[in-house]
């Protein structure tokens, strides 16, 4: 190398490493964590088995009920607390402030919950804590 050249070393990851965030970014968009192409859902929750760009074992990432926990403490404590202290919730009448806060909780949740539901699948590829048992379908 001569003296002026600046020299430029790119820090690529390791072989076989998995980025979190990537994981997590890539789960946010309802995409394959592994390639970003393929779909991650075959219906609302449900995870395809294998993905059908790269053909990765979506399968065994098992997050069981740690999207729901994680759903439910975000949107209670960043959505219902706050609203506890508009002085309408406690004044007016119950018939009228339930379907007003519940309902649009309620869809909040169910557009939340699969946002997380990927991100935290994309937490389990990256850290590779997957199922290596076969899924019981019943």
């Amino acid at each position: 190398m001569t003296e002026g050249t600046i020299q430029t070393i790119e820090t690529a990851p390791p072989a076989g490493a998995r980025p979190l965030w990537l994981g997590v970014r890539r789960g946010l968009m309802h995409r394959c964590p592994n390639c970003g192409e393929g779909r991650l859902y075959r219906s609302y929750l449900k995870i395809d088995e294998f993905c059908e760009a790269c053909g990765h074992a979506l399968g065994e990432y098992r997050a069981d009920d740690g999207p729901a926990y994680l759903t439910i403490l975000l949107i209670g404590h960043l959505i219902v607390a706050p609203l506890l202290l508009f002085p309408f919730i406690w004044q007016w009448p119950a018939q009228y402030v339930l379907p007003m806060t519940l309902i649009p909780v309620a869809l909040l949740i169910l557009l939340v919950l699969p946002r997380i539901k990927g991100a935290f699948v994309g937490v389990l590829w990256a850290t590779k804590a997957h199922n290596h048992a076969p899924i019981d379908p019943a």
